[in-house]
């Protein structure tokens, strides 16, 4: 399919979906595939582009619904702050489901993001943040034991880890984060209630001590259309 038919048909989907109330289910794949005249793999590229930006979700088993508008989170990545942290500022409305604490001992990858050695013990905490009652994020922490146990989290711990280490007084300095796209594995996918394979925004982000000891190795998965990150860079040799 040439470059122009295709954009015909994101523009035929776009204006499907902005007649199409919040909540509702678009036509079955088949029959919107042979409403539009496309292919089913065609009719799911070109469906992407609205699924990143929010306004229809997939789900398993039941078909792709229409999305109201959504809440947008706008922030910079200048300075490290936790989610709950940034929505309170901006004065939008998160939730956290699904929150596990668990302990683990450390495989070859988080042994050596953590600088432990393999079979460590470890605590791992996962949590879904959620608006408007949907899933935008899925967060997993993983710490030594001897930096975070079970028994120091506040018995109001809502998977923060951040907040719990800089209310405890943790000397904080630098957090290293590498961002990319990603596509969902069927964890991540689950937890957000999307396809498996979909595309996701990845922060992978080690979060040092005064001493220059990794104290968190975490990985965070956004769903792209309900976070607006920028970076503010200073212009070269000035």
């Amino acid at each position: 399919m040439s470059n122009f038919p295709f954009q015909r048909l994101q523009a035929d989907l776009a204006d499907l979906i902005d007649h199409t109330p919040a909540g509702q289910r678009l036509p079955s794949e088949p029959d919107l595939a042979k409403q539009l005249g496309v292919s089913r793999a065609t009719l799911r590229d070109a469906m992407r582009t609205f699924e990143t930006q929010g306004l229809v979700r997939r789900r398993q088993g039941s078909g792709t619904f229409v999305v109201g508008k959504s809440q947008v989170l706008d922030g910079g990545l200048e300075v490290l702050e936790s989610l709950e942290t940034m929505a309170k500022r901006l004065g939008l409305a998160i939730s956290v489901s699904n929150l596990s604490v668990e302990k683990i001992t450390a495989d070859e990858n988080t042994a050596e993001n953590l600088n432990l050695a393999i079979g460590a013990p470890l605590l791992r905490v996962r949590r879904v943040v959620r608006t408007d009652d949907r899933p935008v994020a899925y967060l997993v922490d993983v710490l030594s034991e001897d930096v975070l146990d079970m028994d120091d989290l506040p018995a109001d711990f809502r998977g923060s880890v951040l907040d719990t280490l800089l209310q405890r007084g943790d000397a904080l300095t630098v957090s290293r984060a590498d961002i990319s796209a990603t596509n969902a594995v069927a964890e991540v996918a689950k937890a957000l209630e999307i396809q498996r394979g979909d595309v996701l925004l990845q922060l992978v982000a080690r979060l040092y001590s005064g001493d220059g000891r990794v104290l968190d190795y975490s990985t965070s998965y956004f769903i792209p259309g309900y976070f607006h990150f920028h970076v503010v860079r200073r212009v070269g040799g000035r």
